[in-house]
């Protein structure tokens, strides 16, 4: 197995990002040394925003380390998140979107195959509109209909997995849905899978 994949002891991270895939530690924990913010004062800081746009079932816990992150799209939008290299989520996860640092691992999950392309990273932070013009909503020009957005290139292309393949290192909720956040140990088990499918 290449060194660069093998799994570190998640509780001796620190800062220190983990080799080429700069897994670091982006944490959903709030800064609760600093009480003069005025956020901070209101109960809600930088992280927390985050936790009003999705239900709790659908993001890591809080306390849990952004590894990756699966963006979704059919055989319509693929090949527009291809050639723009911009990948986008509905309005309800721009908050969530925002902690991608460049350099995340990034995943492309097509639900029209049911097939998971890779392997990605962010080449940008997350955001929102970085491309307005991306996905242009028929009923109301000038706005995108996934304004949540991170610029994207390619680490390796690798064969597409199939669902049956990486389902079972997935969290799921509700049945067959999965979080599109995804932890440093599910990241570091998908990216093997994508490496063993082969190029």
């Amino acid at each position: 197995m290449n060194s660069a994949y093998l799994k570190p002891n998640v509780n001796n991270l620190g800062n220190v990002s983990l080799s080429k895939f700069n897994i670091g530690n982006h944490t959903k924990e709030s800064n609760n040394g600093n009480n003069n913010n005025s956020e901070s004062t209101n109960g809600n800081n930088a992280a927390d925003k985050r936790f009003k746009t999705l239900p709790a079932a659908e993001m890591l816990p809080r306390n849990e380390v952004l590894g990756g992150y699966i963006f979704v799209c059919n055989n319509d939008t693929m090949q527009e998140d291809l050639k723009r290299q911009l990948f986008g989520l509905p309005p309800r996860y721009r908050d969530s979107v925002r902690a991608i640092t460049p350099g995340l691992p990034l995943f492309l999950y097509n639900y029209t195959t049911h097939q998971l392309h890779s392997i990605f990273e962010a080449a940008s932070f997350g955001g929102s509109n970085i491309d307005p013009t991306a996905w242009e909503d028929k009923k109301c020009k000038g706005e995108p209909r996934f304004p949540a957005q991170v610029r994207t290139r390619v680490r390796k292309i690798c064969n597409p997995l199939e669902e049956d393949a990486f389902r079972p290192v997935l969290h799921h909720y509700d049945g067959p849905k999965f979080h599109l956040e995804r932890s440093i140990p599910e990241t570091l088990d998908l990216l093997d899978l994508c490496e063993k499918a082969g190029v």
